[in-house]
């Protein structure tokens, strides 16, 4: 069966859901959400980020990892009522004034004997006798089958108890959405940057064969792994085991490109007129600079990184390579900008950011050239 639902990206699917969760609250909609989405796309991390942003407790059930019991609970006789009662599953949220998000993970993949347990919970908002109070959402997520993933087909008492969303990556929401916020390493990001097709190459890599693909979580351990292993031969190994060695082989030639010309921190500490020497020459190196500079705002080093960004525009105008000349640096510096002011602004930096010369400079310029 095919899945005709909207295809979204993660940042897209948050949204809908942090709707959803507003009209559930309100009393307007009580309805159980699915998200499908390959391997690594960012099911898992939504609902997590979900849980964060309402201030919801995570009741994150694996459904691959239960048996029937564990959602209805355990029966015991009442002798007084001479009935057999059942014990209620301490993994089920049950405080009615505590926001809570029951998250039912790989339910395409759980056996087929557990699935009607689970239908009560997606529909009834129960399993026998033990009610779900409003204050929880049920969200659950699953892997197809043309994912390559262990998946069943879900039926259609199951797939009409939902409203199913499709994730799919986007490299440029990845980047501003996930990489700058949460710090990725700029070699991953500027990568992901130049070369949007490796950020999921799940498809491609079960047309050939290889056991391993490329994800957004794959990426993400890349920048883990870059930060924990310092010895530069087993590190390529490393990221060779989480992106396959073609990825791999091409990401190494960015990264060391980046390593070598990228000097963040002794930019930020000196004026002005020290920096144009460390700016880096290629345009891997300035991907990298604008993804350390939109990540890393804080109120000691904000006014730095605005001066440094600023200062990408006029690179052809204070070095002599000729590479400048043919870098699209104004472009690079206004997407660099975009960034690093959503960042200040999600940090409550947006007036230092504002008071900024160096902003005050390249907004003026904007301005005058009729870009706002």
């Amino acid at each position: 069966m095919s899945l005709n639902a909207p295809r979204v990206t993660p940042g897209r699917a948050a949204e809908i859901l942090a709707a959803g969760w507003e009209a559930q609250r309100a009393g307007r909609l009580t309805a159980s959400w699915m998200l499908h989405g390959r391997p690594g796309v960012g099911k898992t991390q939504v609902v997590q980020d979900l849980a964060s942003r309402i201030g919801a407790d995570l009741h994150d059930l694996r459904l691959t990892t239960i048996e029937p019991q564990d959602l209805r609970g355990l029966p015991y006789y009442d002798h007084d009522a001479r009935k057999t009662v059942w014990y209620r599953p301490e993994d089920l949220p049950e405080d009615p004034d505590r926001p809570a998000i029951l998250f039912l993970d790989e339910l395409t993949a759980a056996a087929p004997q557990l699935q009607p347990t689970v239908y009560g919970l997606l529909q009834e908002r129960r399993v026998g006798r033990h009610r779900l109070p409003p204050s929880v959402m049920v969200i659950a997520a699953g892997n197809t089958v043309e994912d390559g993933a262990v998946a069943y087909e879900m039926g259609t008492a199951l797939s009409d108890r939902l409203i199913h969303l499709d994730l799919a990556a986007d490299p440029d929401q990845w980047v501003k959405g996930f990489a700058v916020p949460r710090g990725l390493h700029p070699a991953v990001t500027a990568f992901i940057r130049a070369r949007p097709d490796l950020l999921d190459t799940t498809e491609e890599s079960l047309r050939r064969g290889d056991v391993i693909a490329c994800t957004p979580r794959s990426w993400e351990r890349v920048s883990t792994i870059l930060a924990a292993i310092p010895d530069a031969t087993l590190r390529r190994a490393a990221i060779a085991g989480t992106v396959g060695e073609a990825a791999a082989a091409e990401f190494a030639a960015v990264a060391e490109d980046i390593a070598a010309s990228l000097r963040v921190d002794e930019m930020l500490a000196l004026s002005q007129s020290r920096r144009w020497p460390l700016y880096p020459v290629t345009l891997n190196g300035l991907n990298a600079l604008v993804f350390a500079l939109a990540a890393l705002p804080d109120r000691a080093r904000v006014g730095a990184a605005v001066e440094v960004m600023e200062g990408i525009r006029h690179l052809a105008a204070h070095r002599e390579e000729a590479a400048f000349a043919r870098l699209p640096l104004a472009e690079l510096c206004a997407f660099g900008f975009e960034m690093l002011l959503a960042r200040a602004l999600d940090l409550g930096l947006g007036a230092e950011v504002a008071a900024s010369p160096a902003y005050a400079a390249y907004a003026a310029d904007r301005q005058a050239a009729g870009l706002g």
